[in-house]
């Protein structure tokens, strides 16, 4: 069973069949099977005994040591984007491959939504880097009220 597995992944047919299954999901939720909107964030998770130390680190802010994991949802939570890095790596620096990664299979995205941990650099990175069309805006909120942080305009 695991060489089948392992052989359907090393082709892409597990990310081809998720892909398939997210699209029904979200037409029988009545939305297009392109999202045009999306969430990034991330959770820090402790590493199990057999990782390495070299592929795991301290979250500091969550008092954490282990992995985090960065993904990037639409609007119903199912997942557009995934990566895995230490728990030490920076929200905003794993952000940049994801956001890229983002724009590169799905272009019908305009907003992306994230919280506070991701402002400053990689507001301005957006600005700069995914500013082709047709992302208009990296929207971070720094409070509770969303109100708090205006849209980032991305021209």
């Amino acid at each position: 069973m695991h060489a089948f597995a392992r052989r359907w992944q090393v082709t892409g047919l597990i990310a081809e069949l998720h892909d398939r299954l997210r699209d029904r999901v979200r037409e029988k939720e009545g939305r297009l099977p392109d999202p045009t909107a999306a969430i990034v964030d991330s959770q820090s998770v402790r590493a199990a005994a057999n990782i390495p130390r070299s592929a795991s680190g301290w979250d500091g802010g969550k008092k954490v040591g282990g992995r985090k994991r960065h993904l990037v949802v639409d609007c119903l939570g199912l997942v557009l984007a995934l990566a895995v890095t230490a728990a030490s790596v920076q929200d905003r620096d794993a952000a940049v491959p994801l956001l890229e990664r983002l724009r590169n299979m799905y272009f019908s995205i305009r907003l992306v939504w994230a919280d506070g941990a991701y402002a400053g650099s990689l507001i301005d990175w957006a600005r700069e880097k995914l500013r082709a069309p047709p992302l208009d805006r990296l929207v971070a909120l720094t409070g509770r009220d969303p109100a708090w942080a205006p849209p980032v305009q991305l021209r």
